[in-house]
């Protein structure tokens, strides 16, 4: 059953990575896996012979069962009747704990992307614009790939990804100009949330599994993360698409008078989190939940005065005879629900999927052995730096949850900081390689043979660099 299972894991994640070509959402068949992977180990159930304890991290060697397991009328017999419930309750907790471990991810992740959605609500993003003064190309890619590196360490690489190439929009005409822009975007985003515990998706998982603390991440990889970002750009910065002027486009009014006050508010609840994680030793997804409580309590009374002043504006205008009293504000117009609608729930059942069938492979011993393996037959070291290229061709997500099956070394071991900025940063290498790099080709229609060509190499360097980076620093360590 065990082959059966690897069979599928396999299968399903070919079609992950085929994606594009296959026009079949990455979601389908994360969910189909995982539900066949945990099929094949209720159906194979009595036959394993040896099981992970994920509680405590050890592979355990499993009883067989040697007597009669049924009599002649079709009954178990007793003896194999509890060899059975004992492993049926062996499954049932162990699925239980790893479901209960992938849910936390997700409601966090639903909480962020939530409060994210509530300051877009208000147009909050479009403050950052207001910041940007010059009209020069060079000082405009420093302005962007700054932005990147700190807004993906907040609001995480995707969001910042979107967020720049959206302003990027109203300050350059050409899509030929803004795509040189966006290549720089992606590689300061992915690394601006490798050294962030909520910057990224891989780094969350670490903070969120006991891998790393906050303030450990930030101390060892902001170094190398920073590295990662300024060498590519300083090299693009002398690069012909970055030389020259461009025109600034007129002022525009101001969309929203909450826009700057919702804006600080959601970034500021979203760093509270660690904070609060570190103060309460909660799980992080409890602090989440009362960030977006706050951000959407501050919503909801802004967008009540909002509308009573909309309100009385209309009555002040129309006379007792000709005015008609508007709808009163219902719950589809909430900004809270709103912004629960727009959330990526495609990334949140992927997440799901692809986290619980990993979860399968770790529970048989599968990913323990092979991590045994690997640190036999080669040095951990370089193994997470094909890890981090590995990303680039492969989603990171179940790399990174299968390096926590491989490895048990304590928190904040330096194995599990190098993961962290090598799942984060390699991706950039390839346009298909991150969410940022996938959503930008998407935004501006970045071909990945162009992106191979004037962005990847890029990439490589600042990878390769802040690898070295980290190395220097971890003999210190």
């Amino acid at each position: 059953m065990e082959l059966f299972i690897v069979f599928v894991f396999i299968l399903g994640y070919l079609a992950i990575t085929l994606e594009h070509s296959l026009k079949i959402d990455k979601l389908v068949p994360s969910l189909v896996m995982m539900a066949l992977a945990w099929a094949g180990i209720a159906f194979g159930l009595d036959g394993f012979e040896q099981w992970f304890d994920s509680h405590d991290s050890t592979l355990m060697q499993l009883e067989t069962f040697e007597g009669i397991k049924y009599l002649a009328n079709g009954d178990m017999t007793p003896a194999y009747a509890e060899f059975h419930e004992h492993r049926l309750h062996l499954m049932e907790g162990t699925l239980l704990h790893h479901f209960g471990k992938t849910c936390e991810i997700l409601i966090f992740l639903i909480g962020a992307m939530t409060i994210v959605e509530i300051v877009d609500h208000f147009h909050g993003f479009s403050t950052i614009k207001g910041y940007i003064k010059t009209n020069k190309k060079r000082t405009l890619l420093w302005i962007v790939s700054g932005l990147a590196f700190i807004l993906s360490a907040i609001i995480d690489n995707l969001t910042a990804t979107i967020v720049l190439i959206t302003i990027l929009r109203k300050l350059l005409d050409k899509s030929s100009d803004r795509i040189w822009f966006a290549g720089i975007i992606i590689i300061a985003a992915n690394a601006g949330g490798a050294w962030s515990p909520i910057g990224d998706v891989t780094t969350t998982m670490l903070w969120m599994g006991d891998k790393v603390t906050a303030m450990n991440l930030f101390q060892y990889l902001i170094v190398p993360s920073l590295v990662c970002m300024i060498i590519p750009t300083t090299i693009a910065s002398f690069m012909k698409p970055f030389k020259g002027n461009f025109d600034l486009p007129e002022e525009e009014q101001e969309v929203n008078s909450r826009a700057s006050l919702m804006l600080y508010l959601g970034l500021g609840m979203i760093v509270f989190v660690p904070i609060f994680k570190t103060v309460t030793h909660l799980p992080p997804y409890v602090g989440m939940m009362l960030s977006l409580g706050i951000v959407a309590l501050f919503a909801e009374i802004i967008s009540v005065r909002q509308f009573k002043m909309a309100y009385v504006g209309v009555v002040k205008k129309e006379t007792e005879q000709d005015y008609v009293s508007p709808e009163p504000q219902g719950h589809h117009e909430s900004p809270t629900f709103r912004a629960l609608t727009k959330i990526e729930m495609p990334s949140i059942l992927f997440f799901l999927g692809i986290l619980m069938t990993v979860a399968a492979l770790e529970s048989l011993g599968l990913v323990f052995m092979f991590g045994q393996d690997v640190q036999t037959s080669m040095d951990n070291d370089i193994f997470v730096m094909l890890l981090g290229a590995g990303s680039a061709v492969i989603d990171n997500v179940p790399l990174v949850a299968a390096s926590m099956g491989m490895f048990t070394e304590q928190t904040d071991h330096h194995i599990w900081h190098f993961i962290a900025y090598a799942a984060g940063t390699g991706g950039s290498m390839l346009i298909i390689g991150s969410a940022a790099g996938v959503v930008a080709m998407g935004m501006e229609r970045i071909s990945f043979f162009w992106y191979l060509k004037n962005i990847a190499w890029l990439a490589l360097i600042g990878y390769l660099a802040g690898a070295g980076v980290y190395l220097g620093i971890s003999m210190f360590i």
